[in-house]
């Protein structure tokens, strides 16, 4: 194992780097706006900030500094997607903004699918996980200058204040959304994050296909997010309806049927088109109910991340550890 440490230690940095994602970024966010920084500016300092860190994780010998340039990586992450949604709501108008986050969201899920199964592994197996660290430093520095070069600076676009954005937080609906958004991903995250073994050991699938699964899963979720985009503004509350009852159906189709391969596929692809594919409609509603500044898609970007890494997986996991076997993640994710 790297640094001599177990696997289970080595998990820990993916952990580490949601907790800085979860806790930091809306920090992060309120000293910023207490400091009065526009959003541009602020989003320049937090890519450098990222490839510091980062450059220090891809050097360091210490398992310890490893695990604190993470968090740090973590933070500067989160509260540059609250920026990036800020900066695309001040480039459109009010009724495009569920449309243009769902491009923000694609180039996440394009990196989900193209950066880390195939280009990252490959660099790792070919020369190392530093080199794949080191890869990173030279992206984020490449947007750096893009965003500098491309993006210009708004001073007399109106800039939210810490006082204004800290009173959105007081709106219960705004609460409400955040919950559907933590519980959707979370449910969503609850079946992808076992979808290896569930698929290898339920359906019946090689573990040389599993790869190709979560291909067509990653697929699934660019056509969802595309699709979602295209409504997300006009038809906000009736595109989370259907994506929550297609997801729902997919979740019941899987646990029900999950030793059937074409069940299983199917249901891969229905997750994947819905799920984490409906956050342009679910940033379209929470930019209605409130000012989409950089607070409240920062702290949007929290609750997603507490679906993503925390409250998903560690529902599906403890109902396996309970006993009920791995048809668990897959009926916790139905409700």
């Amino acid at each position: 194992m790297a640094f001599d440490r177990s696997i289970a230690d080595i998990g820990n940095l993916i952990s580490l780097y949601a907790l800085g994602m979860m806790i930091g970024g809306p920090l992060v966010t309120i000293l910023f706006l207490a400091l009065k920084i526009e959003n541009k500016r602020g989003l320049l300092l937090l890519l450098v900030f990222y490839a510091a860190a980062q450059s220090v994780a891809a050097s360091t010998s210490s398992f310890q500094v490893l695990l604190i340039a993470r968090v740090l990586t973590g933070m500067a992450a989160a509260t540059s997607f609250g920026l990036m949604l800020a900066i695309t709501a001040q480039l459109v108008g009010p009724e495009l903004r569920g449309r243009a986050s769902s491009l923000v969201f694609a180039g996440l899920m394009l990196c989900t699918v193209l950066g880390v199964p195939p280009i990252a592994t490959a660099i790792t197996n070919a020369f190392g996980w530093r080199a794949s660290f080191w890869a990173i430093v030279v992206l984020i520095l490449v947007c750096a200058l893009v965003i500098a070069i491309k993006i210009e600076s708004s001073p007399d676009a109106p800039q939210a204040d810490l006082r204004s954005e800290l009173k959105e937080m007081r709106k219960p609906k705004l609460w409400a959304a955040y919950a559907t958004s933590a519980l959707v991903i979370g449910s969503s995250f609850a079946v992808y994050s076992y979808l290896s073994p569930i698929t290898v050991q339920l359906a019946g699938f090689s573990a040389m296909q599993v790869p190709l699964l979560l291909a067509v899963y990653g697929g699934a979720n660019i056509v969802g997010n595309y699709v979602t985009g295209r409504f997300a503004d006009r038809h906000t509350i009736p595109t989370i309806a259907i994506g929550l009852v297609l997801m729902l159906s997919a979740m019941l189709i899987f646990a029900l049927f999950a030793e059937l391969k074409p069940a299983a596929i199917l249901a891969i692809v229905m997750i994947g088109l819905t799920g984490i594919a409906l956050n342009p409609a679910f940033i379209a509603r929470v930019m209605r109910i409130a000012h989409p500044g950089a607070l409240v898609n920062a702290m949007h970007a929290s609750v997603i991340n507490i679906g993503l890494g925390g409250l998903g997986p560690w529902i599906g996991g403890q109902a396996m550890e309970a006993g009920y076997g791995l048809h668990a993640p897959l009926w916790v994710a139905s409700p």
